[in-house]
């Protein structure tokens, strides 16, 4: 593993006013969200207010890894059983749809990173579960970032929350550094075992994302090069947030007003970690 960056104040700033802003995109779009919508046209509206109203840019655009070809739209649009990195077409929504819709912005050289699950229309009760246990998922992973925690910790909870509940996490996509990279060390798994891997330390910044499935946890990948798949059509969720490691904890940097509330034992426990949405 090579290095973890330590984010500089001047860093943190950047981070915040990314976070905030991709989280922002979400709050745009969501009213649009609703049955007869394409994903195309979900990507489209983004795309403008990002460029248009924030003077930012969509960091997926053309994104290019080594051994992929450029990702081709400015979100992501996972839908039912995608797992991640739907590409937005023609796919029109539809009644008891579940869609994640996954947006990166890159403000002032510095990049935010958030995700959402949404409803379309009413779910089933199946794809509630699901979504509600990979959110509870992402954040008690998230209520482990803390000085001196070991990133197998952040998997670990994930891992025992969404097996105990029957479902399976998705081990070949995880969390990142990032910062002005898009992704950089570390990787943050969503399993694994308390006590391993990198120690946290202040000015870490990385995503918890995990990806829940309801049946098996393999995956497949489209003839796209990009759409991931479960294996067994079952259904997928997942949630992201970008995090701070601070002096005393965590702070979420994808904050927004219309972001949905923290759980219970978020808010009871880590008030502090969350002032921004106060």
């Amino acid at each position: 593993m090579g290095s973890i960056s330590i984010k500089t104040p001047d860093d943190i700033e950047g981070m915040r006013l990314a976070g905030r802003l991709a989280a922002e995109v979400l709050d745009f779009v969501a009213p649009y969200v609703k049955a007869g919508i394409s994903t195309g046209e979900l990507d489209r509206l983004c795309h403008d207010y990002i460029v248009q109203v924030q003077q930012s840019i969509p960091a997926p655009l053309n994104y290019c890894p080594p051994g992929y070809t450029p990702y081709p739209k400015s979100i992501c649009t996972s839908v039912n059983d995608v797992v991640c990195h739907g590409i937005p077409g023609g796919k029109v929504l539809k009644n008891g749809d579940v869609i994640n819709i996954d947006i990166t912005v890159i403000k002032d050289g510095y990049h935010g990173d958030t995700s959402r699950m949404f409803f379309v229309g009413e779910p089933s009760i199946l794809a509630k579960r699901l979504t509600d246990i990979t959110y509870d998922c992402m954040w008690l992973g998230i209520s482990k970032i803390r000085p001196g925690a070991h990133l197998g910790d952040i998997g670990h909870v994930i891992q025992h929350h969404a097996e105990s509940a029957g479902f399976s996490v998705v081990r070949e996509f995880c969390g990142h550094g990032i910062g002005k990279v898009f992704h950089e060390e570390p990787q943050v798994l969503h399993y694994g075992r308390p006590g391993t891997l990198a120690k946290l330390e202040a000015g870490m910044i990385f995503t918890v994302e995990p990806m829940i499935n309801a049946g098996r946890r393999e995956i497949r990948e489209m003839t796209d090069g990009w759409t991931i798949k479960t294996r067994d059509r079952s259904l997928s969720a997942q949630w992201e947030h970008t995090v701070l490691v601070t002096e005393t904890g965590f702070e979420v940097l994808t904050v927004s007003p219309g972001m949905p509330a923290p759980p219970s034992f978020i808010r009871e426990h880590h008030a502090g970690s969350i002032a921004a949405l106060a």
